[in-house]
């Protein structure tokens, strides 16, 4: 019964299927969508939840160094550890490429111990200075 801890809810982004309804993730998906959902909502950037999200966002103008990077995995740890209580962070890592850093999340899901990983790329700007 580890999968039903998992829970289901809609798919993100949400849209209908091929019949017209909508599309659901569960259990181990919707953990996966969860962390993506996270990493990828700006602090402040809900209404009713000011704090939710990952302050990588506040970096997007900083040089793509290794200094930027460590700031990245500390602020992508902050926020799984704070809104992702079904996984255990197994590791996490930012390489820098260019004008996008590779952000890779080793986790395990806590209910089930299966073991995932995921690449999400965090896009620097460039600004008129540099």
């Amino acid at each position: 019964m580890a999968q039903s801890f998992l829970g289901t809810g809609w798919s993100f982004p949400i849209a209908p299927d091929a019949i017209g309804e909508l599309e659901y993730a569960a259990y181990e998906d919707s953990v996966r969508q969860a962390v993506w959902i996270i990493l990828g909502t700006a602090k402040g950037e809900r209404v009713m939840r000011p704090d939710f999200g990952c302050g990588i966002h506040d970096l997007v103008f900083e040089r793509n160094t290794v200094s930027t990077a460590g700031k990245v995995t500390q602020s992508v740890r902050e926020a799984l550890l704070m809104f992702e209580p079904r996984i255990e962070l197994v590791d996490v890592s930012v390489v820098p490429q260019n004008d996008v850093m590779q952000i890779s999340v080793d986790y395990r899901v806590r209910a089930t111990n299966n073991a995932f990983n995921l690449v999400f790329p965090f896009y620097l700007e460039r600004s008129a200075a540099r």
